[in-house]
Order: C-alpha cells, then sequence, then structure tokens
C-alpha cells in the first residue's frame, strides 16, 4: 500500500511494473504494481543513478527498464 504523498507513476509507454513514487532530498522511493515498496538512495545505489531515477520518474518514462538495467539490487531497503 503507498503512501499518500506518493505520486503516481504516468507510465507513458504503457508496460511499466512502477506505480507510484516518492522523491526527497537524496532518495526515490517506488512501489511496483505487483507489491513491494523500494528505498533507493544515494549511499546505497548512488547519487548519480538516484538523480537519473527522479528524472525518468518525473518524465513518465524509463524508469522500470532503468532499475531493472542498472539499479535493481542496489536499494537502501525492500520490499517495505
Amino acid at each position: 500500500m503507498r503512501e499518500s504523498n506518493h505520486i503516481k507513476y504516468r507510465n507513458l509507454g504503457g508496460d511499466s511494473g512502477v506505480d507510484t513514487y516518492k522523491i526527497e532530498e537524496e532518495s526515490i522511493e517506488i512501489t511496483f504494481k505487483r507489491g513491494g515498496t523500494y528505498l533507493y538512495t544515494h549511499q546505497a545505489t548512488g547519487r548519480q543513478n538516484v538523480e537519473h531515477m527522479k528524472l525518468l520518474a518525473r518524465s513518465g518514462r524509463g524508469l522500470n527498464a532503468f532499475i531493472n538495467a542498472h539499479v535493481k539490487h542496489k536499494y537502501e531497503k525492500g520490499p517495505l
């Protein structure tokens, strides 16, 4: 279950596994459609990766593919 301050991912490609996201200064929290919420932080995932994930989340395209290709198991916490 997502928190009320999560934003619905726009999923412009139409096939994303991402449901919602929440952006913080040094992290992004992502809830997937199949369940599970994961926290990706600068420390665990890398600053450059997290900042790129924020851009993808805001754009509504490419976030799930990026996670699967680059940071799938580099989360701080999950599943929450």
